[in-house]
């Protein structure tokens, strides 16, 4: 969804200072709601081919906002805000809770990221 431009926040317990790009990570579960439910807080189904488990795009973090309009936020956490996304090729790669730097070997498996499409 983020990916698409569908999800304009992403919502963390936590904040941060950083501004600027971040890899999309797909986790390796799909969240713990039924499609139906998804459908009735989100007016869309969910993507039943995105795959799980690894990287598939950028997105720039511009603003982090203890409020947010959009459907997609969570009242009470922060909400990362997000902008100019591009979907990027799969990668498989391990997830993480908190920002870090992306590793050298995964940057190798990605295009390069200042070719991608803004």
């Amino acid at each position: 969804m983020t990916a698409q431009g569908l999800k304009p926040v992403e919502n963390r317990t936590w904040s941060t200072r950083y501004r600027g790009p971040l890899l999309i990570h797909a986790a390796l579960r799909r969240d713990a709601i039924s499609d139906d439910d998804f459908l009735r807080r989100f007016g869309m189904q969910p993507p039943s081919d995105q795959p799980l488990g690894g990287i598939i795009g950028i997105v720039d973090l511009v603003d982090v906002v203890r409020d947010h309009p959009s459907q997609w936020y969570l009242a009470g956490h922060f909400g990362f805000v997000l902008a100019n996304p591009r979907p990027l090729p799969f990668v498989k790669w391990r997830g993480a809770l908190m920002l870090r730097d992306a590793p050298a070997e995964l940057l190798a498996q990605l295009p390069d990221l200042h070719s991608v499409a803004a």
